[in-house]
């Protein structure tokens, strides 16, 4: 019999949206689940959404995808962590959309999944334009947001392929004037994708975060090989 960590090949057509929280709770959760569940549908998938830390191999095994979504604290025990650990080394992919950074401090396999965790953000809301980058130089145009901008405990730029970051007018103690907002990696078997924006139910309206979602998603879940990324450029400084 397969040992606790085993998984079967993960589901091509679901994806688990999780949102447990033991510290702050988002207001947006709702809308989070919500968008997610359209973009999943949009790109053929099932989205089931969950409060529940019921994380076995057996019901892991019928996702393509997990989604942390803005969950925060200490939400799995040590049998869930193992059998999310054993979901994707057998091929499972991962995303995390804001407070995602914020949850399990304490499980350094979760933090090298995620590619950083979270350590602060200036007070309020702050307006940046979100501009892609592909191998470190800016592609595209940038596109303009409102959210609350996370800073991380340290760069995730030499962990993580095709980062979204870029210079930003962001000096705030840790993270300098680089500051990475999004970025993907293959890591232990699996994909794994993560965006710092979705803190209020605003930025779920935005066509270019919801396309960014889609683009995530689909990295996430194998179906495309093109990593999703931006640089976060604030419209003002901050020098908190």
């Amino acid at each position: 019999m397969p040992g606790p960590t085993a998984c079967a090949a993960p589901a091509a057509d679901r994806v688990l949206v999780f949102t447990r929280t033991v510290q702050f709770r988002h207001d947006a959760i709702p809308t989070t689940i919500a968008t997610l569940q359209r973009v999943a549908a949009a790109e053929g998938m099932q989205a089931d959404a969950t409060e529940a830390a019921d994380f076995t191999p057996v019901r892991l095994a019928r996702y393509r995808v997990v989604v942390f979504a803005n969950t925060t604290g200490d939400v799995l025990d040590a049998a869930q962590q193992r059998a999310l650990e054993g979901f994707i080394r057998a091929g499972g992919g991962f995303a995390g959309l804001h407070a995602a950074a914020d949850t399990e401090y304490d499980w350094p396999w979760y933090g090298a999944r995620v590619g950083a965790y979270f350590r602060a953000h200036p007070p309020g809301l702050q307006d940046t334009r979100v501009q892609p980058e592909r191998d470190g130089r800016a592609r595209g145009t940038a596109w303009p947001i409102r959210g609350e901008i996370f800073t991380c405990r340290d760069n995730p730029r030499a962990r993580a392929r095709g980062r979204h970051g870029g210079r930003t007018s962001l000096r705030w103690r840790w993270m300098g004037d680089d500051h990475p907002i999004t970025w993907c990696h293959t890591f232990d078997g699996g994909h794994s994708w993560y965006t710092g924006l979705g803190h209020d139910e605003a930025v779920y309206r935005d066509p270019d975060f919801v396309a960014q979602l889609r683009q995530g998603l689909r990295y996430a879940a194998g179906s495309s090989s093109r990593c999703s990324v931006a640089s976060s450029t604030l419209a003002r400084a901050l020098t908190t």
